[in-house]
């Protein structure tokens, strides 16, 4: 598990983010139209993970808008946005912010990612939300790089996670 903060408040993830070098766990995520999204589907391409408990909390909406601006220099590579919001939340923020390099998809109909990835809260006042993690997946399938941000109000290292995923 990993000990992050929220508020100033200790919270506790169900585990740990994959391993750098591991095959990345599968997963079946929920897009905006409902449909399911294996990885698989992006096989080939360099895939960043931007995960985050909510795109209605300020961090969370700043990250995907910062990672939708960086998708459009990154040819081959794509930007999953994952939380446990419903995809109409995803919808209305991306079609209301005019973002269409990222990907928005939900964990709602499941917690498998949350448990596989080692994200999901188990205490604090998210708990059953997903911390604010960065996972980096090659074409592949092995996973470059991860960051589990330490604090839910901090926004990840950009510049390192981007770094990697431009390897």
């Amino acid at each position: 598990m990993a000990i992050i903060a929220i508020d100033g408040n200790p919270a506790e993830t169900c585990g740990t983010l994959p391993e750098v070098i591991s095959r990345a766990p599968e997963f079946i995520l929920t897009n905006a139209a409902f449909s399911d999204v294996p990885l698989d589907s992006f096989k080939g391409k360099k895939i960043i993970l931007n995960i985050f408990p909510s795109i209605d909390l300020p961090v969370c909406a700043a990250t995907v808008r910062r990672f939708n601006e960086a998708a459009g220099k990154m040819p081959h590579t794509v930007v999953l946005c994952i939380s446990a919001d419903l995809p109409f939340a995803h919808s209305r923020f991306c079609e209301g912010e005019g973002l269409k390099n990222v990907i928005p998809l939900s964990v709602f109909r499941s917690d498998a990612f949350g448990i596989s990835y080692g994200v999901m809260m188990t205490s604090g006042s998210l708990t059953g939300l997903l911390s604010r993690a960065i996972v980096i997946i090659d074409e592949g399938g092995k996973v470059l790089y991860t960051e589990q941000v330490p604090d839910i109000g901090q926004e990840p290292d950009y510049d390192a996670a981007l770094e990697a995923a431009a390897k």
